[in-house]
């Protein structure tokens, strides 16, 4: 059995999730742990099942037997004696390991943050499927319509502008805070070529984005779902023709869902400080210096 551990937020937890999906092609009997990566995170729970989908869950018994955890005092002695025989795999790197792919029994922890990991045809149809929900399964406020009617007849631009908990002292240091500059060139790169564009702002700072970019071509988006607020930002963002992306899981996956052959995606050329992430980044994306 493959146990595969969810955390993090909406966009990592469908990187996990479309791991799943893709060892489950491959014939692997494999469940989902949406139970321990939570334990200590108070800002995040397991939001899938928002787009409607199910999984198999692994169930306490399974993932102690995997990880080598019961805390019975034999099973503490037998591992001060001869050591944990755990199947746990941790990711030691943002790029693609191709060994995970191949595996039949193990924990794994990480965000696998790559599409390498899931380039199966038939995956990637259900994927979308999953992923794409109609906007009458998702948005009940008129504010919400109303911006889809306008992303629908315009030159959008989903402009993903995430601020608040990459400038915190806890997370600086690991997250690159994508530059005004960045931002900056990344507009005039998409008006080159469509010089109508209009860009929609997508930022958990709204005071800071209207105080930055200005103009009749600029709208920062608001908001007002009570339920399934990121399900419906996401499906916002992706309804848009072109995208400026964060470095930001959520930003990738809204780029993703557009299937457009005319998109242009541009990204940040650093991801992260303290890890390679080379293989996040796909075919259809350009980068410019953060």
């Amino acid at each position: 059995m493959i146990i595969i551990q969810l955390k993090g937020g909406l966009g990592n937890q469908m990187f996990q999730y479309a791991l799943y999906k893709e060892l489950r092609s491959r014939g692997k009997e494999v469940k989902i742990d949406d139970v321990t990566g939570f334990v200590d995170d108070e800002l995040r729970t397991p939001v899938l099942q928002r787009f409607g989908i199910e999984y198999d869950r692994a169930t306490r018994e399974e993932v102690v037997k995997l990880t080598d955890s019961k805390m019975d005092i034999f099973s503490r002695i037998r591992r001060k004696l001869t050591g944990r025989k755990t199947c746990r795999i941790d990711e030691e790197s943002g790029t693609f390991n191709p060994d995970i792919l191949e595996l039949d029994e193990a924990y794994l922890v990480g965000y696998w943050q790559s599409d390498k990991y899931f380039r199966n045809e038939d995956v990637i149809a259900q994927l979308r499927q999953e992923f794409q929900k109609r906007p009458q399964e998702i948005m009940t406020d008129s504010a919400s319509w109303a911006t889809l009617q306008q992303i629908e007849c315009c030159q959008s631009v989903s402009l993903h502008i995430r601020r608040t908990d990459y400038i915190d002292e806890e997370h600086n240091h690991i997250h690159n805070l994508c530059t005004e500059k960045y931002y900056k060139g990344a507009i005039d790169r998409i008006r080159s070529q469509y010089p109508s564009a209009v860009f929609f702002i997508f930022t958990d700072d709204k005071e800071w984005c209207r105080s930055h970019f200005r103009g009749p071509n600029f709208f920062v988006v608001e908001l007002a779902e009570k339920e399934n607020t990121d399900i419906a930002e996401m499906l916002l963002m992706s309804s848009c023709k072109h995208h400026i992306c964060a470095n930001s899981s959520f930003s990738w996956w809204s780029a993703w869902l557009n299937d457009s052959p005319e998109k242009m995606v541009i990204v940040p050329n650093k991801w992260i400080n303290n890890r390679d992430m080379d293989d996040i980044y796909t075919d259809r994306m350009t980068k410019m210096a953060i």
